[in-house]
């Protein structure tokens, strides 16, 4: 049996509106650890990776290892019902046919009551391996989401460089182009403010903008997010959730050579190569 209970729903809804336009039906892979999901949208561009720790929940238990196959429009309007502050339980037996969802309000007394009916889901688990990355950019969230919107204005791509004097963001487009340079900065009253590179060896790689802004919708989970880049493999965002907790984007670059300009490499390329 599974029962697993979030203070604040809106951690849950957050994470459901940053990912359903991505990948319609997924898998929640449950177990004493915590809650999974890792799904890839139709076109194997952009991979999208969680983890809910057991410790993001109170009380967390989980009997034995569940996956729960969920369509991710329902889970949205199930979740509707949840108002932000709402603490969230999350109820499932083993073999279950259905997912329960309550909502529970201390301060009205009201408690709301939900069962989504679970779909089976043949869905293959890619194991992605730890990468060391060339780049290492932390930086305030809400500035990666403007960056990424501003620049979308004017172009379907975005080349991101990182080099010893910063990163770079920039694009070319019928309009004109553009470009945003961040350098390492430091606020000591605000450090959600704070912008670090870490580099290895520069990089410069081109990815779609539709999808990056995408991922930006997870700006609510966390006033930081980490982007990370190397030359061979996909690009990673991360936002941390609830302490240790992640969300986790990956997204494949596009092709570099003039003849194949502007064609995205499918994620099963890198895939195969890397034996994700």
């Amino acid at each position: 049996m599974l029962e697993a209970r979030l203070d604040q729903a809106q951690v849950l809804k957050k994470v459901v509106d940053s990912i359903k336009d991505l990948v319609q039906d997924c898998n929640f892979d449950c177990n004493d650890t915590g809650i999974a999901l890792q799904a890839m949208d139709n076109s194997h561009v952009a991979l999208v990776s969680m983890m809910l720790k057991a410790e993001a929940f109170s009380p967390y238990r989980c009997d034995r290892n569940i996956s729960l196959g969920v369509n991710l429009t329902s889970l949205t309007k199930v979740l509707r019902a949840a108002q932000n502050e709402d603490q969230l339980t999350l109820k499932a037996e083993d073999g279950p046919d259905v997912l329960n969802l309550s909502f529970e309000n201390s301060e009205s007394d009201r408690i709301s009551e939900y069962d989504l009916k679970l779909m089976d889901i043949d869905q293959e688990h890619l194991g992605i391996p730890d990468t060391e990355y060339a780049a290492t950019i932390a930086m305030p969230s809400n500035e990666f989401r403007r960056i990424c919107t501003d620049l979308m204005a004017m172009s379907e791509s975005v080349v991101i460089e990182a080099s010893k004097d910063g990163v770079k963001f920039a694009c070319s487009g019928d309009i004109g182009n553009g470009s945003v340079m961040l350098r390492t900065h430091t606020d000591l009253d605000k450090p959600d403010n704070n912008v670090a590179i870490e580099l290895t060896e520069p990089v410069s790689l081109t990815f779609s903008l539709k999808y990056l802004v995408n991922f930006c919708k997870a700006v609510g989970l966390s006033n930081q997010v980490k982007i990370c880049l190397s030359n061979e493999v996909p690009l990673l965002v991360e936002y941390t959730i609830a302490g240790s907790s992640h969300l986790r984007f990956y997204l494949a670059p596009k092709a570099s050579d003039p003849i194949r300009n502007n064609v995205v490499i499918s994620l099963l390329t890198w895939i195969r190569k890397t034996d994700w």
